[in-house]
């Protein structure tokens, strides 16, 4: 069964950074591609950004300039790093894995982290 365990998540004032991590369970990470979407209150689910398992990414326009997707193979994880936060960037961030390019939406969620900048 796949598992995505999501970490990282927090409080945090405008213009600061967090990491968050995903951890996937074995197979799914070498083969899939690994993303991050968020969902504010009120809002639709919308992509962040995503890395296949050959290094493309993706980038939506709200992580463009601050945000860096990135995976460690060998740790089964993959990596959001996010700088200048915005209050806007407020939202529940959810990993996702199972599609099999940047282009596709993988079939596994993670639980969400949440995510919270003050201005």
């Amino acid at each position: 069964q796949v598992q995505l365990v999501e970490s990282g998540g927090g409080l945090v004032q405008a213009g600061g950074s967090l990491r968050l991590s995903c951890v996937a369970s074995v197979s799914i990470f070498s083969t899939d591609a690994m993303g991050w979407y968020r969902q504010a209150p009120g809002k639709q689910r919308e992509l962040v950004a995503i890395i296949s398992n050959l290094g493309s990414i993706r980038y939506g326009d709200s992580a463009k300039g601050r945000f860096t997707i990135s995976r460690d193979n060998a740790k089964n994880t993959v990596y959001l790093q996010m700088n200048s936060l915005k209050p806007e960037d407020t939202a529940v961030y959810y990993c996702n894995a199972g599609g099999r390019s940047v282009w596709s939406l993988g079939a596994y969620w993670g639980q969400g982290t949440q995510v919270t900048v003050s201005s």
